[in-house]
């Protein structure tokens, strides 16, 4: 069975931000569409899993950016299972150009879920064998990300149909464009992000409202901030996160 799987892109220009380099956002698109087509070659879908009642669900993410790749840029994803650790199933990811220089790291964390109860199921009691390759691309225990007591910038979001994948809930990558979108603007124009730690928590469906809420961390430069995301209507915490971010030259 496949262990590694890589997939190719081109950067255009409407997957650029104002710069002309590869936005975070898409970055993520492309993460997840390589491990779409890994899990498809391997029969191990969320395709193949609606059959059975059941999908794959995000838990965690944490990326690092060495260098932002530009328009034109044919760039390369790979990405393979590095472990499966009980209900956990362990995702890395390599972006790299040309040369094969390493132009981004991420590792991330998934569980099976019942789409029914909602509940995590163990992997080994749905695929008797899911490949490993035992090499992590970023080393990361996932430890419980903190949270701001006080949030210095919010901003509200309605979700749209073409913000939902194909459980019907919202898209893994929205939720980093929505905290994006809450950032300060100077920070926006005068820095890049250069690393990103997301803990997903809770859905959001069609219709709702969610409001994205950003706190700096202190007066480090580098700029840190930390982000949560929650329900409008009852408060509930559906992602939180922190990024870091380099000034731009």
């Amino acid at each position: 069975m496949e262990k590694i799987f890589t997939k190719q892109y081109l950067v255009r220009y409407y997957e650029a931000d104002f710069r002309g380099t590869l936005s975070p956002v898409t970055m993520l698109d492309y993460f997840q569409d390589a491990a779409s087509g890994h899990s498809l070659r391997l029969g191990h879908s969320v395709m193949d899993l609606q059959k059975k009642n059941m999908t794959w669900v995000l838990s965690r993410y944490h990326v690092r950016m060495l260098r932002c790749p530009g328009v034109g840029e044919t760039l390369q994803v790979r990405t393979w299972r590095s472990a499966v650790e009980g209900i956990f199933a362990l995702r890395e990811f390599e972006l790299t150009d040309e040369m094969d220089n390493i132009l981004a790291l991420a590792t991330s964390s998934w569980v099976i879920v019942n789409m029914d109860t909602k509940r995590p199921v163990k992997i080994e009691s749905v695929f008797a064998e899911l490949p490993v390759h035992d090499t992590r691309a970023l080393t990361d225990d996932f430890r419980t990300l903190e949270k701001s007591g006080e949030w210095a910038e919010e901003k509200s979001f309605r979700v749209r149909m073409g913000d939902l994948d194909m459980n019907r809930h919202v898209n893994h990558t929205v939720y980093v464009e929505w905290a994006l979108e809450s950032m300060p603007g100077d920070v926006l124009q005068n820095c890049r992000l250069s690393e990103i730690e997301i803990s997903y928590r809770g859905e959001a469906f069609h219709g709702d409202t969610v409001l994205a809420r950003t706190d700096r961390l202190g007066n480090y430069d580098p700029p840190s901030f930390l982000h949560q995301i929650t329900n409008a209507w009852d408060g509930r915490e559906l992602t939180r996160l922190k990024t870091i971010w380099q000034r731009c030259e």
